[in-house]
């Protein structure tokens, strides 16, 4: 198990797509105007079935390497027209956010996504968080996770399970991505939850516990 922070000035680090929110219907939109502008043929609804990874993991597979870097450039330019409306905050997203403010801590958000695409998906969702950082994914989530001494982070993948563990921070994972939770266990997390419902009451025994107990 990961070694544990007092909950004194506790920071939970969050992970966006699919921890907080359920972006697979934007994201499955600007994939179809994205093969629609570039008419190479994608399957949207694999895409949206492994989502996690850095946007290029996904662009490798239907575009070669040359042109990774145009297309992936493309994606994040439609993303706002296409993504930001379509996608809604997952069952409990607003609420866990609320019970780390209640608990007199800060909620932070640590993704791979593109970070002023996912500053747009906080704002017009009204998720009021207190950082951002965008375009960092497994280990790398560690270096936000360390800055902010963030004791926890929850995630839906297993490279969110990685981020946590090499920030030495306890892993909360929910069963609401590409990853079962069994996948989750398996990968090490502490913590597995269905949903983010059930977060806040997980929370409350974390704080109890002084942030050393309350495993699932």
């Amino acid at each position: 198990m990961a070694a544990h922070s007092p909950t004194v000035g506790l920071t939970v680090g969050f992970d966006l797509d699919m921890t907080l929110i359920d972006s697979r219907p934007g994201i499955k939109a600007a994939y179809q105007e994205l093969s629609a502008r570039t008419g190479t043929v994608i399957d949207a609804d694999l895409a949206v079935s492994r989502l996690g990874p850095p946007l290029e993991q996904e662009i490798r597979q239907w575009f070669p390497e040359e042109r990774v870097t145009e297309i992936a450039e493309l994606y994040r330019a439609l993303y706002p027209e296409y993504a930001i409306a379509a996608s809604p905050a997952l069952p409990g997203a607003r609420e866990a956010i609320d019970a780390v403010h209640s608990a007199g801590g800060r909620a932070i958000v640590v993704t791979a996504k593109y970070e002023p695409n996912a500053k747009l998906h906080l704002e017009h969702l009204g998720l009021g968080v207190d950082a951002l950082f965008g375009s960092l994914w497994a280990e790398r989530k560690a270096e936000a996770l360390r800055t902010h001494r963030a004791p926890v982070y929850v995630g839906d993948h297993t490279g969110d399970v990685v981020g946590a563990h090499t920030a030495g921070a306890l892993s909360v994972a929910v069963a609401t991505g590409p990853c079962d939770a069994t996948e989750l266990r398996d990968a090490g997390a502490e913590v597995v939850l269905a949903d983010l419902t059930e977060f806040p009451s997980w929370l409350e025994r974390y704080v109890a516990d002084g942030g050393v107990g309350a495993a699932t």
